[in-house]
């Protein structure tokens, strides 16, 4: 599908998508006057196709003056967030696995900055739930000298067995240990305390109480004086694609206010206990809170 879009407003190209109906893997391409593209900004037109759940591919050149804008139509039936409820709904087979959040910047810079907030070299002891194939230790490594990584103990915690057996293989180091366990029953495994606790996109699972859970965690298993960085979800898988937004029940749209919710009780609750809390990032919002020095 081929649209001159030449001299067109923003919101008549906005209007154009509300009102298109385009089939899963159809590509649409729009005519642009360079001229256009310039004053708007491509950023825009990225924009435009996360919000009709398209991805950007790569622009040609129509002629001297303008450009061709191409958009596929994303599969909305391809994300793991349809898949069974089962364990391995994050397992290695399934779609969630083929997902690496850290390639994507907006990710991985604003976890990056969580961990130098909280000062990582300094940290000796680190639990994740929800580790997965343990993608965010490997930031923690790739930002540390191989001593200094060496010298921290690292505890994985996932409820799926195949990821945890992947992560094994790929960090086969003595320092990080893995267990295939339900965080819901962590006083079963003795794990005692940390000086930081990293939990990204897991604790508002359906199956786990937010408040109850966030609040077991830090009296039974957060040292005195340690660090939390949770990651709270502001966006959706879709064919492989982070799609900004995160999807509340009932509504079609991107809602924030479960989301802002959980982040708000975690805030309170640490600056009551006199904790420096920031709330950064986009499609992940990272909670990250130190402990304010006396």
């Amino acid at each position: 599908m081929s649209i001159n879009f030449k001299e067109k407003s923003s919101k008549e190209i906005l209007e154009w998508f509300e009102a298109c109906e385009v089939e899963a893997g159809e590509i649409v391409e729009l005519e642009i006057l360079e001229s256009d593209i310039e004053r708007i900004g491509y950023k825009a037109f990225v924009d435009l196709a996360q919000i009709f759940f398209m991805k950007m591919l790569t622009p040609t050149q129509s002629d001297a003056k303008s450009l061709t804008l191409r958009f596929q139509k994303l599969n909305l039936e391809t994300s793991f967030h349809k898949a069974d409820k089962s364990s391995e709904k994050y397992g290695v087979d399934s779609e969630f696995f083929t997902i690496d959040k850290t390639s994507q910047f907006s990710f991985l810079y604003h976890y990056r900055q969580a961990l130098k907030f909280i000062n990582i070299e300094k940290k000796k002891r680190v639990l994740n739930l929800g580790v997965n194939r343990g993608d965010e230790f490997k930031v923690i490594q790739e930002l540390l000298s191989e001593d200094e990584f060496r010298a921290k103990e690292f505890v994985g915690i996932d409820y799926s067995a195949s990821a945890i057996e992947y992560a094994k293989k790929d960090f086969p180091s003595s320092n990080v240990e893995f267990r295939c366990h339900d965080i819901n029953a962590l006083d079963e495994l003795g794990l005692g305390e940390f000086d930081l606790i990293i939990s990204i996109g897991t604790l508002q699972s359906t199956n786990i109480n937010f408040n109850t859970t966030f609040m077991s965690l830090y009296q039974n298993h957060l040292e005195r004086g340690g660090a939390i960085i949770l990651g709270f979800p502001n966006c959706r898988w879709i064919d492989g694609e982070m799609v900004y937004g995160a999807k509340a029940p009932n509504y079609a749209f991107s809602e924030l206010s479960l989301v802002l919710k959980d982040i708000h009780f975690c805030k309170k609750y640490l600056q009551q206990k006199k904790y420096r809390v920031t709330v950064t990032g986009k499609d992940y919002l990272f909670l990250t809170a130190r402990k304010i020095a006396q």
